[in-house]
């Protein structure tokens, strides 16, 4: 007999209410959220497919969880993750993330929604849902997650996801959606920094910060940084001012301490472009390598988290949407990205360490976490 699952993961994810009638609860809740890691980790990406696998794997989960009614079937693990609170979900995994993670003083938190293309459901004019993530450049983790309220946007939920997260002494970065005086606040309540990227929507603010840059008054170029691949050369130049009481005044963002410019110059074979983009900080503007490190570092959620969950686990063409089960499958799939990121014994990247682990029960075990 296997070792059976440890508190590991299945402790944290424990509370989770079962929302069927005890009549109806022929398969133990955790073994369907167990059995669904797994075969999600495996490269099963819907119900149809977590089931084939466990059919596969039948005599190895039953050894491993004491079945005594095999495998659910794929109406069921839709029905039971249609039916779980997302929230409730989402709190119990950015528990267990708290656990998994170290978060270390200076890391870069970026926070970021995506859409789930594919969960639209027009028949019964239900619009695809919006999952706002926070991803921890360091760590390399999701840190946790929230579905954006029908009717509503990634202002309201943001803070939401924030107040779930341990952030002191670390750097939250956000787009000109979450560019909010609220949520500014809220992390320097937590005891966080903050670099807000600004955009049209922020009307006066964003223009009174550009007019500066582009006028005598902008501070000289304190930083340059130099990139070429793929027959590309990029200069990244920053300028930075803490010179911001004119700014104080006609704005009151009582926590900003910066304003910063980013121009990027992009040169190819054939064409030559460049933009500037603009943000304001609770940072100090004393350290300038370390504030185009953060702007930088924003543009790892979408490297390394939107684009692998499109690439390897093929979110955007996924059809999951009924009740809930669209929103819990994202965060299914964000505890088998966690997991597989975690697991650092196969140097190989995220698609061929899922074949492995669908090749190799030790393998799998120890991706888990169990061995």
């Amino acid at each position: 007999m296997l070792a059976k699952p440890t508190p590991s993961i299945i402790h944290h994810f424990s509370n989770i209410k079962d929302p069927r009638v005890n009549r109806q609860k022929k398969h133990r809740l955790q073994d369907i959220f167990f059995i669904s890691i797994c075969a999600t980790i495996c490269g099963a990406d819907n119900w149809v497919a977590i089931e084939q696998f466990g059919l596969a794997k039948e005599a190895w989960f039953t050894e491993l969880l004491g079945l005594e009614h095999g495998i659910p079937s794929h109406d069921t693990f839709g029905e039971v993750y249609g039916a779980i609170d997302t929230e409730q979900f989402s709190v119990c995994f950015s528990r267990w993330v708290a656990d998994l993670a170290n978060i270390t003083e200076g890391e870069v938190i970026a926070i970021d929604g995506k859409c789930l293309r594919r969960s639209v459901d027009k028949a019964s004019k239900k619009a695809a849902i919006y999952m706002v993530s926070a991803w921890a450049q360091h760590n390399n983790l999701v840190l946790g997650q929230v579905k954006v309220d029908d009717k509503s946007n990634e202002i309201t939920a943001i803070p939401k996801l924030l107040s779930r997260l341990d952030i002191a002494g670390a750097v939250i970065t956000i787009d000109a959606m979450g560019c909010q005086k609220k949520i500014a606040e809220q992390i320097k309540q937590q005891g966080g920094d903050y670099v807000f990227s600004l955009k049209g929507n922020q009307g006066n603010l964003h223009d009174d910060v550009k007019t500066f840059f582009t006028s005598p008054l902008s501070p000289v170029v304190a930083s340059v940084n130099y990139e070429g691949e793929h027959g590309r050369i990029e200069t990244r130049s920053i300028r930075a001012t803490a010179d911001i009481a004119w700014l104080q005044e006609r704005h009151d963002w009582k926590s900003l301490q910066s304003i910063i410019a980013v121009t990027a110059k992009r040169e190819t074979d054939h064409n030559v472009t460049e933009e500037t983009r603009y943000f304001i900080s609770s940072l100090d503007a004393n350290d300038p390598i370390r504030l185009e490190r953060v702007v930088r570092a924003h543009w790892s959620i979408e490297n390394n988290l939107h684009w692998v969950l499109d690439i390897a686990f093929d979110e955007d063409c996924n059809r999951t949407r009924k009740g809930h089960s669209a929103a819990n499958l994202a965060v299914i799939r964000h505890i088998a990205l966690n997991l597989i990121k975690t697991e650092k014994t196969s140097k190989v990247g995220i698609k061929i360490k899922r074949l492995k682990a669908g090749w190799d029960n030790d393998y799998l075990l120890r991706v888990i976490g169990i061995i």
